[in-house]
């Protein structure tokens, strides 16, 4: 039988959590002024990775559990394979990735509100 393998959740955790850490770092950097900002930078500094690309690369990782899930269940119900529990593992895995994204996109949604609340 062609069994897929999966991340165990402890090693997910640990993926996790670096993403936060690093997500913590790049909200705690001091913020330049617009006047010694260098607006013809367009690539990212190495040290410090950007927002947008921690967010695409938790993108990339929530759909790619999403698809493992996915592959999981599909060979299941075909019966190709008798890993119940690995594809229920797949599976929550996928949805708690995705509730975490999900959290994330409404913390963000949240501060860009009061940003825009804001009065100047």
């Amino acid at each position: 039988m062609n069994t897929l393998t999966i991340t165990p959740a402890s090693t997910m955790q640990t993926q996790m959590l670096q993403d936060m850490t690093q997500m913590r770092a790049v909200a705690d950097a001091p913020v330049l002024p617009a006047a010694h900002a260098n607006m013809g930078e367009s690539t990212p500094s190495a040290a410090t990775p950007s927002f947008s690309h921690i967010m695409s690369a938790s993108l990339h990782r929530v759909d790619g559990y999403e698809h493992t899930a996915q592959v999981r269940q599909n060979a299941i119900d075909m019966g190709k394979s008798d890993d119940l529990a690995g594809a229920m593992i797949a599976s929550q895995q996928a949805s708690l990735s995705f509730s975490a994204l999900v959290q994330v996109r409404n913390k963000v949604a949240s501060g860009i509100n009061d940003l825009m609340s804001m009065s100047i």
